[in-house]
């Protein structure tokens, strides 16, 4: 069961805590990504049980994350943008968090100044995150992709 607030009570600011803290979360998250790689994107995750998915690549555990974004550095110069909007979070009754919001991706390999285009990747992100020692961490993050064009994203085959 989850909820949500629209009435103008102390719950209300509750709810604006939760969109503050899981927004900085995701914002802190792609900016780790967009601006070193992801070198530290696997410290987002809770240590046990948790999971990244790209579309039917999973990548289960942080050791899991952290050599994904490895290997992803590993290809070369690459300049991504991972602009997130429409977040919305609710709060459950077992005290875990899911926040939604759609992904767009601007990416290509090489150097900055590139050519500008469509984003390459229009997503779903489906995260449910858990507070660890008062700091939100993501059990899971899951993208599903509903548009896709031009350069491909980044995945091992």
């Amino acid at each position: 069961m989850t909820k949500t607030c629209i009435a103008g009570d102390g719950e209300a600011a509750d709810m604006l805590a939760l969109d503050a803290a899981l927004t900085r979360l995701s914002a802190d998250y792609w900016h780790d990504v967009d601006h070193h790689a992801g070198r530290n994107a696997h410290e987002y995750f809770v240590e046990e049980d948790s999971f990244y998915q790209i579309q039917d690549q999973i990548f289960a555990g942080r050791e899991a994350i952290k050599q994904f974004y490895a290997w992803r550095a590993g290809r070369g110069e690459r300049v991504a943008r991972h602009c997130f909007v429409n977040a919305r979070s609710v709060v459950a009754e077992d005290g875990t968090a899911r926040m939604t919001s759609i992904l767009l991706l601007y990416a290509a390999d090489g150097r900055p100044i590139l050519p500008t285009a469509a984003p390459i990747q229009i997503a779903d992100v489906e995260d449910i995150c858990v507070p660890v020692n008062g700091i939100w961490r993501y059990r899971s993050r899951r993208l599903t992709t509903l548009f896709a064009g031009g350069v491909p994203i980044t995945l091992p085959s």
